[in-house]
């Protein structure tokens, strides 16, 4: 079934948030569902519903919320309780799909599975005819395809479309293929397998030898019509092929590949500095389409050239993918509906009370902070909204430092404790090292500091400091994010943050990940 449709499959908040340090809490998953819902994806894999009631519930809620257009999809193993399972979390969007798998390789089949080929044929036949009595919209993946048997696979998918799978995904689980032998492999299949006019065919490729997203695109020249992507490239290991790279690709390119896409293109960047925010990781500065670099030009023969005319060495304009030069209508003088359509801008729909906090922190940037760029109002909705409620709440901290020898650094913290206000000093090895220790002593854990990153949001003296916090303790670890003019502040915030998130994951207990790698 081919067309000049490109189908985006989005698998953030399913395989991208299975990539270690990214895991997001319930409210952060709504979030970031609901901007990849304006960033215009087609099909959102919102979790893997089986794996623990916490992902089930979040994939419940943001199917529920889901708007008319997009298909909210679940996955599931080829076992009737993954599927059930995956069809009571889905079940209330508007477009729910079953996104079901199994090894299809002899070295899965052998060493994963313990099957043979014959019983994993009969189950494929079995689990996607329960799926399609569920619903119509479902997809069937043979994991491990790009190391599968091509007569096999094309066994395999026959099956699986025959039992009323819709969408046949060939996914590269390991990032083995090359983008001239996956193409010929994907084009042998659609060829070869009896049905195949009855369904798209998709891939999801890793990135381990660097290659998902050439691997996927080269796919499209021999039928492909759906690709699964990740915003940023997250994903399991070295991660998936990149959504902003894909899209990209599609619309500068549309001559070379001839496809429409529906995603809106100006929200590429707000969407990937969001996730950024959310899973506390700096965007690359060369990052393609997205990182500060994308559009800088420093060589005097590009400068010369770009003021004669920017497509000597721009093949796509910062505003095309949602970056914007300096932003300074948002001040101290700026009133409640400024704000409030300024941030309907940035993406976020804010309810009055939550424009009342966000309006406040304005007001109150805006006095130690001559200019606020739209960097500096994503991180403060997600700071002050988007965040979990704190078990530990930092009030105040003060510090002080010398390079003389003389008293060591010292650090002051207040804060709430379980409700409980709290406040002590003590040293450290450096400011931030005497923060961290009061604050950990004053909530009695003692965890590892596995990471500590400073990130300037915009440029400037001013700006507003980002920082990330990677800890540990008892097997759990969980990463914190804190935003301040004062990067003393930002650090002490970004470290409770990570403490409070080490409570939740203690309390839920540890996502069970799904050992589905496509």
């Amino acid at each position: 079934m081919s067309s000049d449709r490109l189908i985006i499959f989005d698998t953030t908040l399913r395989d991208g948030e299975q990539s270690p340090g990214c895991t997001m809490n319930f409210q952060e998953k709504l979030r970031m569902a609901h901007q990849l819902e304006i960033l215009g994806v087609d099909v959102l894999e919102a979790g893997f519903p089986a794996s623990s009631q916490g992902d089930f519930e979040s994939v419940q809620a943001i199917a529920r919320q889901a708007g008319p257009d997009i298909q909210i999809c679940g996955l599931a193993r080829c076992m009737h309780s993954d599927i059930q399972r995956c069809w009571d979390a889905i079940k209330d969007a508007a477009k729910p799909r079953i996104h079901t798998f199994i090894s299809t390789s002899e070295l899965h089949m052998k060493y994963k599975l313990r099957k043979e080929p014959e019983q994993v044929i009969a189950m494929i036949n079995d689990c996607v005819s329960f799926a399609a009595s569920l619903t119509p919209n479902v997809e069937f993946s043979c994991e491990d395809a790009s190391r599968s048997d091509k007569d096999f696979l094309c066994r395999a998918c026959a099956t699986a479309i025959a039992a009323g799978a819709t969408t046949i995904n060939l996914p590269d689980t390991v990032g083995y293929a090359e983008p001239a032998e996956y193409a010929e492999l994907i084009g042998y299949v659609i060829r070869n397998t009896e049905g195949a006019e009855k369904a798209i065919f998709s891939v999801h490729c890793h990135d381990d030898l660097g290659l998902a997203v050439a691997n996927s695109l080269a796919a499209l020249s021999v039928g492909a019509r759906q690709i699964e992507v990740a915003l940023c490239g997250i994903g399991e290991r070295a991660g998936n092929a990149a959504l902003e790279e894909v899209a990209m690709n599609a619309m500068v390119r549309k001559d070379f590949f001839g496809l429409e896409s529906n995603i809106v293109t100006e929200q590429l960047y707000p969407s990937c500095r969001l996730l950024s925010m959310i899973i506390g990781k700096p965007i690359p500065n060369n990052k393609a389409i997205i990182g500060a670099n994308a559009f800088a030009h420093e060589s005097g023969i590009h400068q010369d050239g770009m003021i004669k005319n920017r497509q000597t060495y721009e093949i796509m304009t910062p505003a095309s993918v949602g970056r914007k030069e300096t932003n300074l209508v948002i001040g101290k003088h700026s009133g409640r509906n400024a704000v409030r359509v300024k941030f309907e801008a940035l993406g976020f729909k804010l309810s009055e009370e939550q424009l009342e906090t966000v309006f406040e922190a304005v007001k109150d940037l805006a006095d130690r902070k001559k200019v606020i760029y739209d960097e500096d109002l994503m991180a403060m909705v997600q700071e002050k909204i988007y965040r979990q409620p704190d078990i530990y709440r930092l009030r105040h901290v003060s510090s002080q430092s010398s390079d003389t020898g003389g008293v060591p650094p010292t650090a002051a913290v207040l804060m709430d404790v379980n409700g409980e206000e709290r406040s002590a000093a003590g040293f450290g090895v450096g400011p931030v090292d005497a923060i961290f220790n009061v604050i950990a002593d004053m909530v009695g854990r003692t965890p590892q500091l596995e990471q500590y990153a400073i990130n300037a949001i915009t440029g400037g003296t001013d700006a507003l400091g980002e920082v990330t916090v990677r800890i540990s303790e008892k097997g759990h670890s969980a990463i914190g994010r804190g935003a301040h003019p004062d990067i003393l502040v930002a650090s002490a915030k970004a470290y409770v943050n990570a403490l409070n998130r080490l409570v939740e994951i203690e309390r839920t207990g540890m996502r069970l990940h799904s050992q589905h790698e496509n």
